[in-house]
């Protein structure tokens, strides 16, 4: 099996800190300091929701139109009609589902005092709430917990299954919490280091481990891929 850590700084070593989550539509290297306020926190959230199956630079229009309506808060996402938020999301995909989502997540929370409040409650709890809401899931749940809440637990994607399965840690098919549990295993509990981590692998998914044709000679994990030559 690969050694985790040795993955880690692999990937650090050929791009660099990739400054995600991206706040206002822009990523910082290096910077962790994110979110600073209510209202980072509920882009994140917000956005968490929105890049269900589409890629990011669609959720940035989206975003984009939330904030010109001035519906960046709880208690707005509550109120307004979810036709009036579709057509705001729409360049999102699934756009009513999603309405539907933000609606409901937003009226969930509200009971809240603030968003901090709501993080502030153990990782279990706070996960467990989360995936109480229709419509969000472990992805959706633990990329607010890791880039909202700052709660050191490890985000599975689509583009972790892949590289993960052609280094042999597991099957492409493998089961969320069985994967997340050997990230959770190998690695020290560090909000940084597992944002950075995802980052890093999201980024050799775009520029190597695609789905089809990878980049193999140019893969900064290439000694380590079972799959070369396959």
């Amino acid at each position: 099996m690969a050694d985790f850590k040795e993955v880690y700084y692999q990937l650090l070593d050929a791009f660099g800190p990739q400054g995600w989550w991206p706040i206002d539509g822009k990523y910082i290297a290096g910077d962790y300091s994110k979110p600073a306020s209510e209202s980072q926190m509920l882009e994140i959230c917000i956005g968490a929701i929105l890049t269900q199956n589409t890629n990011w630079s669609n959720v940035e229009k989206a975003l984009e139109g939330l904030k010109n309506a001035r519906l960046f808060t709880l208690k707005h996402l509550s109120a307004v009609s979810e036709k009036k938020l579709s057509a705001l999301i729409r360049s999102s995909g699934y756009f009513r589902q999603k309405a539907k989502k933000l609606k409901l997540f937003a009226a969930h929370l509200l009971k809240y005092d603030s968003l901090t409040s709501f993080f502030n409650h153990p990782t279990k709890v706070v996960r467990e709430e989360l995936l109480s809401i229709w419509g969000i899931g472990p992805e959706t749940a633990d990329s607010m917990l890791l880039y909202a809440g700052k709660h050191p637990i490890f985000v599975i994607d689509a583009y972790t299954k892949r590289i993960m399965s052609r280094i042999g840690v597991c099957e492409q098919d493998v089961d969320y919490h069985a994967l997340q549990g050997e990230f959770h295993k190998y690695l020290d509990a560090d909000v940084e280091k597992f944002n950075e981590f995802h980052a890093l692998l999201v980024e050799l998914a775009k520029r190597n481990c695609t789905k089809s044709n990878p980049s193999c000679s140019t893969c900064p994990l290439n000694q380590s891929c079972e799959r070369i030559g396959v």
